[in-house]
């Protein structure tokens, strides 16, 4: 794999990273021996980056990574975590340095360290991005050694340009694949002329871009493509991306053509957002040790033509954009 820094910080990361949110739940059932085996196998695949959150499996997932990371020992990888949407009701007002360390002291328990790498606001309400004290008590928890550096994970493209203007920003998380393309119209060129980190999260749109999803496919009661399908349980963004699901598979079945023969979809899917340099790291899920493996060799994948990533934008614009470009 490849290996850069991340941002302005002095951690080295790799630029395919683990992402811990089905190890954690709102995926189906998802065994704690299916969890480790997946991190393990993307530990062991040389990824050196981590994200999580404290209301993944309600800690579940920040303490299956202490577990692992205990057990294997030796160099440690980069592990980001989030704080914010704990919060009930999850509103700006909530977003007080008071509560945030109150999040932070918990993580740190669970993930069984001194001082976070990452930790980052977790999709918080637009208006927490016009608020300076709140970064202001993310400076003095940094100061304070609790975190070595903070973030914002966003929904929108808008909100992130709004929170790079603070300079502790040290890294954007943001929805990022074929059918999700906005970021790199105009945030991209801010993020790389800043050098701040960006995290490419929902790389697969929740398994579309896996190209296994079909009509038919049926998700567990448990599993947010169930019951987010319609945003009603979180922005319906994070789920299929925000894409209607028919007009999704519309549009994989046209991705599908462009796949190399030899390739899964997910790995060219993957590689196609590792062709943008400002994104920093993908973080695709796993649900067990084979997807993490998977996962890990989109970076074996050449280079994509030109005439490919022509053809993956007029896909977008021609079924996709209509749907996603103006929300978010």
């Amino acid at each position: 794999m490849r290996h850069h820094a991340f941002g302005r910080t002095p951690f080295i990361v790799t630029d395919v990273g683990f992402g811990a949110w089905q190890i954690g739940g709102a995926w189906g059932d998802v065994s704690e021996a299916d969890g480790r085996a997946a991190l393990n196998a993307a530990l062991d695949a040389g990824m050196t980056f981590i994200d999580t959150a404290d209301v993944y499996g309600d800690g579940r997932s920040e303490k299956i990574i202490a577990d692992v990371l205990k057990a294997r020992g030796g160099e440690r990888p980069m592990v980001a975590t989030k704080a914010g949407r704990r919060l009930n009701p999850h509103v700006a007002d909530g977003y007080t340095k008071v509560n945030l360390e109150g999040f932070i002291d918990r993580s740190l328990k669970n993930l069984g360290v001194e001082s976070l790498d990452l930790v980052q606001l977790h999709c918080p309400p637009t208006e927490v991005l016009y608020r300076p004290e709140v970064f202001a008590g993310l400076d003095a928890l940094q100061k304070a050694g609790k975190i070595k550096g903070y973030g914002v994970s966003v929904e929108k493209v808008e909100e992130a340009l709004k929170a790079i203007e603070y300079p502790g920003v040290l890294s954007i998380q943001i929805i990022y694949n074929i059918i999700r393309q906005r970021p790199d119209h105009l945030f991209f060129t801010e993020a790389k002329r800043k050098n701040v980190a960006v995290i490419a999260r929902v790389p697969l749109a929740s398994g579309l871009l896996s190209g296994k999803i079909t009509r038919d496919t049926q998700f567990a009661s448990d599993d947010h493509r169930n019951f987010n399908r319609h945003g009603e349980a979180f922005d319906v963004g994070e789920t299929f991306a925000g894409v209607p699901f028919e007009v999704g598979l519309q549009a994989v079945e046209e991705v599908r053509k462009l796949v190399p023969s030899g390739a899964s979809m997910a790995a060219f899917a993957l590689r196609w957002i590792l062709m943008n340099e400002a994104v920093t790291v993908v973080i695709p899920g796993a649900r067990n040790a084979e997807q993490a493996k998977a996962n890990a060799a989109a970076v074996d994948l050449a280079p994509l033509s030109a005439d490919v990533m022509v053809a993956t934008r007029e896909i977008y614009e021609r079924l996709i954009a209509p749907h996603v470009h103006h929300r978010w």
